[in-house]
């Protein structure tokens, strides 16, 4: 048997690995009710996720008027509280991502997490999810400095994992340029969140859903 290619695989969370915009949308959209703007259907939320809590308060403000800083920082801890309450009540992971995990750690290769959400919430919900275990690192938006696209948010959740060679697997534009920007290949889902359909996002591969993971990493 051929050595799988890769020691880690790495991936975004919201729309790549768990489906949490309706969690996400219930507490924007209460977010946007105490500040007396109007809620925001589904489909809209969901092209709007993917750059961080405040990234998507301040697109939601702007869709019915002024979105300052000051508005956005009004918003966040509102946002952020109800969220912490509510991480997994519409939430559910995607069909046949549990059976992928088991088949990389299976191949000896570890997991990790690079993403936008803020590291607690990011750990609440994989131990809600009962995934605290699967994962050898985990890198959220407020873990460094810095956040996606940011490349070195990858390439420390690829070092904290025990470094090797290594791959991305996300949903959006944002997913694809820290890959590139890191020098890794990028798997895209062509479900999740985003603003375009996933064959525009310029990944090196593509897939419709988790069973073709490893074969398709295999191939990279």
């Amino acid at each position: 048997m051929t050595a799988f290619p890769f020691k880690v695989v790495a991936f975004d969370l919201d729309g790549t690995l768990a489906d949490t915009a309706p969690d996400i949308g219930a507490s924007l959209n209460h977010a946007l009710a105490a500040l007396g703007r109007p809620e925001l259907a589904p489909e809209t939320v969901r092209a709007l996720i993917g750059e961080g809590a405040r990234t998507l308060l301040r697109k939601a403000l702007e869709r019915s008027g002024a979105a300052d800083a000051d508005l956005v920082e009004r918003a966040y801890p509102i946002y952020l509280d109800h969220y912490a309450a509510h991480i997994c009540v519409g939430t559910r992971t995607y069909p046949g991502v549990e059976a992928a995990m088991d088949g990389l750690a299976a191949r000896n290769a570890r997991l990790a997490i690079c993403t936008n959400k803020p590291e607690r919430l990011t750990l609440q919900l994989l131990d809600v999810l009962g995934w605290s275990t699967r994962f050898s690192a985990i890198v959220g938006a407020d873990t460094l400095p810095y956040r996606k696209p940011d490349p070195r948010t990858l390439a420390e959740a690829v070092a904290r994992a025990g470094g090797g060679r290594a791959a991305y697997v996300g949903d959006s534009i944002t997913d694809v340029e820290t890959a590139r920007a890191a020098g890794l290949p990028s798997i895209v889902v062509s479900f999740g969140f985003r603003d375009r359909p996933a064959v525009e996002l310029g990944a090196d591969a593509m897939i419709e859903s988790f069973d073709m993971l490893v074969p398709t990493l295999e191939r990279l």
